[in-house]
């Protein structure tokens, strides 16, 4: 029996650029209830796992039939995630690979479980095999990395909440659809200034083989979620603030605190040009415009690696900074804070009053 070889491309893709619209939030009447939390400004490194790997796009395989991909003529799609081989659980692409590789004929037809949304089904993959070796004509990946701003940090239950928006994949545009990760220090080393019809960037340096600070247990429409395990150090200068419910922010004047250099958090002016309170969670409650004149030197407005700067208005946090308009580098959108205390499973103390009554 032969011990095949099997050709498959692996990568890491960096994206967190795009927002969804909206998101639905069911409040419990037994959540913890805060009044105030530390607010971030951090720039962080973030990993998510996939429970799984995702189908990350298709390659052509030239044959004597012309070009073919034979995980594309299975009916796989990106952003797919395959969970079990030839009935085998898989984590990541190394046992991925490996479970491919035991295939001892040549001929063999591989299995795949495959998750497409809410939905879980099996797909039959016929290898093509050449020079010896079984080419699928597959990209997969199992990790995604980018950099992003924490929001805020709760220091009774060491809940934190950071980005501002859900992160999806790159290819698929997709939910990523996770199973654990991690965030680490960052240090934005240089920034890709923004203009209109180009959205700038920072540029950071971190290794996610870095002391981890904290996990994330959760992906939605208005960020990441989960707690700080040896984190708390990043937040040891800063004191609690208020935070404010989305009817309490007014337009005007504001600041927000993200990292341009280092590892530094800052201060900066900008502007509430609309906010609108709502009953219902919404991810575009506020537009925000950027005034302060050494952040529009430096970044042009918002960039990406921003989301999640926290706002701060009259002492109190009331939201992050989500994304940046394309035709407008000096505005963009922002999250009302009190949605994102809510996904991380804590509500404004009154809230919950007004939520008994």
């Amino acid at each position: 029996m032969i011990r095949s070889r099997v050709t498959l491309f692996m990568i890491l893709l960096v994206s967190f650029i795009t927002p969804f619209a909206s998101g639905t939030i069911i409040l419990a009447e037994n959540q913890p209830t805060v009044t105030h939390v530390i607010p971030g400004g951090q720039s962080v490194g973030v990993q998510l796992h996939t429970s799984g790997v995702v189908v990350a796009g298709f390659s052509e395989i030239k044959t004597s039939d012309g070009e073919i991909s034979p995980a594309k003529q299975s009916g796989l799609q990106v952003g797919d995630i395959i969970i079990r081989v030839n009935q085998a659980k898989i984590e990541n692409m190394s046992e991925f690979t490996s479970l491919l590789e035991r295939m001892t004929e040549k001929s063999d037809t591989v299995e795949l479980m495959v998750k497409r949304k809410e939905n879980i089904f099996p797909i039959n993959l016929k290898p093509y095999e050449i020079d010896d070796e079984l080419k699928l004509g597959l990209f997969i990946k199992d990790a995604t990395a980018g950099i992003g701003t924490m929001t805020f940090y709760d220091p009774k239950f060491q809940k934190y909440g950071a980005l501002g928006h859900r992160i999806t994949d790159q290819h698929s545009k997709k939910p990523m659809d996770i199973y654990n990760g991690k965030i680490v220090r960052s240090q934005v080393t240089s920034i890709n200034k923004g203009e209109n019809g180009v959205p700038g960037e920072k540029k950071a340096r971190f290794s996610m083989k870095d002391s981890s600070l904290g996990t994330i247990q959760k992906n939605s429409d208005f960020g990441i979620f989960g707690k700080i395990t040896k984190g708390s150090e990043l937040f040891s200068q800063k004191k609690p603030i208020p935070v404010a419910s989305s009817d309490e922010v007014k337009k005007g004047k504001a600041k927000i605190y993200t990292v341009i250099e280092g590892d530094e958090v800052e201060t900066f002016d900008v502007e509430i040009i609309s906010s609108k309170p709502s009953q219902k969670a919404a991810t575009k409650g506020m537009i925000i415009k950027v005034t302060d004149e050494r952040l529009l030197k430096k970044t042009g407005g918002i960039v990406q690696g921003m989301s999640g700067s926290p706002i701060i208005q009259d002492g109190k946090l009331v939201g992050a900074i989500t994304h940046v308009f394309l035709n407008d580098s000096k505005s963009g959108y922002g999250v009302h804070v009190e949605w994102m205390l809510n996904e991380a499973g804590l509500q404004i103390a009154d809230k919950q009053t007004a939520l008994a009554s």
